[in-house]
């Protein structure tokens, strides 16, 4: 077990690992990509901010999880065919993505003057992109969908935009990616704790002897602004709606100038978390919504604090 949170990420001494400097069309920011391993490289959708204040999806592709290389076009614009088009107006958003079943899930948030809404598209070779679905109502935000199936189901974590019971983590199944149910609230804020603004699922959860490893996001109000902070969470293995433990503090908050000052003043987001062979986990977030960087954990560090540093999952 690390000695300290502090230690627990260890930060990528080339970070930034991607700014708009390095993308070859015109961009002014790059953050909250959505990162996987496919056919042996790492592929990287990143949000980009354009010059009239939307967002679009890009691509950019690695042979060690650190150095990226942009290509020359985005990825994923806003939709111009209905369903979708309505609802993609102003931009797309923060991808996650998750392997099932030979093919990659690509969950995004789709902005327009009706709000933000979740949709789900698919690809096989990050060349061709299908839309599914829109698989939320507003105003939902965070969709990961968990790598397999649980009783024939699909599962995924979610975070409604509510006060009722404030900005909490979610879980709902599906029997085909479509229509989701059987929902139910898994991880509330704490009350004067790190996170007691509002959490949000980051990284698609990743699967371990002990559970599903969940890397979240979580927020703390202070006189000058809110702070966005990483933290973990434990699912079981054969019931995600199970939590078997959320460690009380926090991975990673926001310390180098790029996470501190930005385009969002302090703030460290993740849509991705790769595990690799040797039990480490690379994660990747956004750098006050300007900018990605890289990290790597012992994921059974992680495990640890979720089993024997904990905190109640929905509250006192």
């Amino acid at each position: 077990m690390a000695g300290s949170s502090e230690s627990i990420v260890k930060r990528y001494d080339g970070n930034p690992i991607l700014t708009k400097n390095d993308v070859p069309y015109s961009v002014e920011t790059v953050h909250n990509a959505g990162v996987i391993k496919h056919d042996g490289r790492y592929v990287m959708l990143f949000r980009s901010h354009l010059r009239n204040g939307r967002s679009i999806i890009g691509l950019a592709t690695s042979d060690d999880g650190f150095q990226f290389h942009v290509h020359p076009e985005p990825f994923m614009t806003p939709a111009r065919e209905e369903p979708f088009c309505l609802y993609e107006e102003f931009g797309v958003e923060d991808p996650r993505i998750c392997l099932v079943e030979e093919e990659y899930l690509i969950t995004y948030s789709a902005y327009s003057r009706h709000g933000v809404r979740v949709a789900l598209a698919r690809t096989t070779d990050f060349k061709r992109i299908d839309r599914i679905a829109l698989i939320t109502q507003a105003d939902y935000r965070n969709v990961v969908i968990f790598p397999c199936r649980f009783d024939a189901r699909y599962a995924r974590l979610d975070r409604p935009h509510s006060e009722i019971s404030p900005w909490s983590i979610w879980i709902s199944f599906s029997p085909d990616l479509i229509h989701w149910g059987d929902s139910r609230v898994v991880i509330k804020p704490q009350p004067y704790h790190w996170d007691e603004m509002k959490i949000g699922p980051g990284a698609t959860p990743i699967r371990t002897e002990k559970g599903w490893l969940n890397i979240f996001h979580g927020v703390f109000k202070t006189m000058d602004g809110a702070i966005y902070r990483l933290g973990v969470a434990l699912h079981a293995l054969d019931d995600p709606s199970q939590i078997l433990g959320v460690a009380d503090q926090w991975i990673l908050q926001p310390e180098d100038p790029w996470e501190v000052t930005g385009h969002v003043h302090n703030v460290v987001f993740t849509c991705a978390a790769v595990a690799e062979e040797d039990g480490s986990v690379k994660i990747y977030w956004g750098g006050a919504d300007t900018v990605m960087c890289v990290g790597t954990a012992r994921i059974d560090d992680l495990i640890d604090l979720c089993l024997n540093r904990q905190r109640p999952a929905l509250g006192n």
